[in-house]
């Protein structure tokens, strides 16, 4: 009714045994063709690394599906490096600790890879000390795609809108982070081009909004 397309990637939780994984993984592919594009990976990042879930992640990309784990949240660099390795992943969800290897940033930068930053829920979470020193605006200067989203929405009281607001008090343009997230969407290529298309209005829009007197 109000033109907005849902896809979806579920999750599999770190803490819950490999075989839950490759299930949930089994069953993502078979609703492939209605909705379902990726397969993601939750839960205790810091305390469950990827490699039992290698398996499951296989049966998502022989599926066709995209790997979207969690990764550079709450662990370190490493974290990054397993989840592109072991479940090659791409886009990763999060990534921020990146930042801490400018080795890794430069990895990322150049290979085009997006991450999807989430602003409001990392301090919340402790993740970071506070907005005012989120990485977002130093992985975006260094040339690393960033899309912004939720998280959580309704765990950590935020919306979209709130989360691009947050990304603009810190510096970073809508228009960027639109831009990425088009790049990283998990969509044929009319839809990468329609959301690019609506980006760029709104961004018009809000520049002809911000130029009139007050």
């Amino acid at each position: 009714m109000h033109g907005v397309e849902v896809r979806r990637t579920p999750d599999a939780n770190r803490s819950f045994p490999a075989e839950a994984a490759e299930l949930t993984a089994r069953y993502a592919v078979a609703y492939a063709g209605r909705g379902v594009v990726g397969l993601g990976l939750g839960g205790r990042e810091a305390e469950y690394p990827p490699e039992p879930f290698a398996r499951a992640f296989a049966i998502a990309k022989e599926g066709g599906l995209a790997s979207v784990p969690h990764a550079g949240e709450v662990a370190g660099t490493a974290s990054i490096r397993w989840a592109r390795e072991t479940l090659r992943a791409s886009p990763s969800r999060h990534g921020i600790r990146a930042i801490e290897d400018p080795a890794l940033v430069r990895e990322l930068a150049g290979r085009g890879t997006v991450l999807d930053v989430c602003p409001i829920s990392n301090p919340r979470t402790s993740v970071v000390a506070s907005l005012a020193v989120h990485p977002l605006p130093s992985l975006v200067a260094a040339g690393v795609p960033c899309s912004v989203s939720t998280d959580d929405p309704a765990m950590f009281g935020t919306d979209l809108a709130t989360d691009y607001a947050a990304a603009a008090e810190l510096g970073v343009k809508p228009l960027q982070c639109s831009e990425a997230g088009g790049r990283g969407a998990r969509c044929d290529e009319d839809t990468r081009a329609e959301l690019a298309r609506i980006g760029a209005d709104v961004d018009r829009t809000a520049a002809v909004v911000a130029s009139e007197p007050r």
